[in-house]
């Protein structure tokens, strides 16, 4: 008789455990969640304040053309027609008074590729512009689609 009341007392010595690590794991489950919403909002790698176009839909924006084109590719090497403003990739901010003041107006950023209109479309997004595009593929997928690309006298 001692030996079952032994067994029995190593049974429910085992449920007692399991219920407090249940327990435990559900409160811990409990007062995470709510903060995995506010994570994946905060540092979502793949959330981006900006939109990215490709060579089809920026050749047909460019066809009804109503936005600010802006080449941010350093150093200068050429431009799309109808590119109104040139602004270095690394130095936006320092170029806030060449900018628009309304903050909702569109704009389209490119440069050579992309990497650098990826930056700059970040910071402008980071200034509170909320209408900004950035032109993947830039110059070279503009010349690859059979457009020219233009220079300005030095």
């Amino acid at each position: 008789m001692g030996f079952r009341g032994g067994l029995n007392t190593q049974k429910k010595s085992k449920q007692v455990t399991k219920m407090i690590y249940r327990a435990g794991l559900l409160t811990l489950i409990i007062v995470l969640a709510p903060l995995g919403h506010f994570i994946a909002d905060g540092w979502a790698m793949d959330k981006k304040a900006y939109e990215n176009i490709y060579i089809d839909q920026f050749a047909n924006m460019m066809d009804q053309k109503d936005f600010i084109l802006i080449n941010v590719h350093v150093p200068y090497y050429a431009e799309i027609a109808q590119t109104d403003l040139l602004l270095p990739f690394n130095a936006i901010e320092q170029h806030k008074k060449d900018l628009p003041k309304d903050k909702n107006t569109k704009m389209v950023v490119y440069c050579m590729m992309g990497p650098m209109g990826d930056i700059a479309a970040e910071k402008l997004a980071n200034m509170g512009y909320n209408r900004v595009s950035n032109f993947q593929g830039g110059m070279m997928a503009w010349t690859q689609a059979g457009r020219h690309l233009q220079r300005r006298p030095k």
